[in-house]
């Protein structure tokens, strides 16, 4: 399906965009990345293109002459930095994710893969299943890119029920982690900022919570993996999850990253929240109609995540990181 097409994969120098992007040259696609990174963070094979996509005409710039796009760029944060920083996550994410969709059809782009995130679910202590999506408001952590991102969704299936354009991919991967990840201080997520703390030899080695929160936590390469099959074989506007499928409470996360720095004095501050108390998803659906099957198990991933960023931890500045210089929605209207 892949050889010989022209692909485009927005944040292609990220987390899932890296592996993927190198995926598919392998199966012999010309693939182009649009990125705000430094172009030396792309695949040396790809085209790069370093736009801001909150910008309409660098969405149609992108988009010309492809057959099929992977959008996977967007913003990524902690908790505590979606609530500080609520309306330059949200409204970003709104502008580029709608423009690159519309320039998507109106270039009658053969098929197209839309990220979504575990964050567009409810709360509810059962594995997550696409189903329950809209059965109530995003968890309140999640408030603002879970909307964000369900409007993604809700653009698709409008494509599809008015043009006849239902050649759209969705879907909602879990916490997704691997080498390429956000160690930002300001902006890491809770596997990314437990490596960066862990390797560092902070002391104590304080967790929020007390350890019993569980998540989903999934390897960037199985998430990629899964992508590819879901715009082979679902591009018809069907959400599916793309997790582990497997619980991993927090403390357990800690003891596995612990396992490869060892002798850290670790300190839970119970004081502090833990977040939503299940977050797993059910992978029934991508299992089914992908045939998709995760292969990276916890350990392994950590192992690699720790030796990736020891490797390259120096260099880690060149990442492009919109909370890092204190950018705000003014910032990006101006096209900066």
């Amino acid at each position: 399906m892949y050889s010989g097409k022209r692909v485009l994969v927005t944040g292609g120098t990220g987390l899932i965009g890296i592996p993927l992007v190198k995926m598919l040259i392998e199966k012999g696609a010309n693939v182009r990345i649009a990125s705000l990174d430094d172009p030396a963070l792309a695949h040396p094979d790809a085209e790069f293109i370093r736009c801001n996509l909150t910008d309409w005409n660098a969405c149609k710039k992108v988009v010309k002459d492809m057959d099929y796009v992977f959008h996977l760029a967007g913003t990524k944060g902690a908790v505590s930095t979606g609530r500080v920083k609520a309306a330059s996550f949200f409204v970003p994410h709104l502008v580029f994710n709608t423009l690159l969709m519309e320039a998507a059809r109106i270039g009658d782009i053969d098929r197209y893969l839309f990220t979504s995130t575990i964050g567009i679910y409810p709360n509810s202590k059962v594995p997550k299943k696409e189903d329950i999506a809209w059965d109530g408001a995003p968890h309140h952590t999640d408030t603002f890119a879970g909307w964000a991102k369900r409007m993604g969704e809700l653009q698709a299936e409008s494509y599809k029920l008015e043009f006849d354009w239902g050649k759209v991919a969705i879907v909602r991967p879990a916490g997704v982690y691997g080498p390429n990840d956000n160690f930002n201080p300001l902006s890491s997520l809770v596997v990314s900022s437990l490596i960066r703390r862990a390797v560092g030899k902070e002391d104590p080695f304080v967790v929020w919570g007390d350890g019993s929160a569980v998540r989903d936590f999934v390897y960037t390469d199985d998430v990629a993996e899964g992508m590819l099959l879901a715009l082979e074989k679902s591009a018809d506007c069907t959400p599916i999850n793309l997790g582990s499928g497997v619980g991993t409470s927090i403390k357990e996360l800690v003891e596995v990253i612990a396992s490869f720095v060892p002798e850290l004095n670790i300190e839970w501050d119970i004081s502090k929240p833990k977040g939503e108390d299940i977050r797993i998803l059910d992978i029934s659906r991508a299992k089914e109609r992908l045939g998709y099957k995760p292969k990276v198990s916890l350990e392994e991933g950590i192992g690699r995540t720790i030796e990736w960023y020891k490797q390259e931890k120096d260099r880690l500045s060149e990442y492009y990181h919109v909370f890092s210089k204190n950018e705000l929605i003014s910032d990006w209207t101006n096209g900066q």
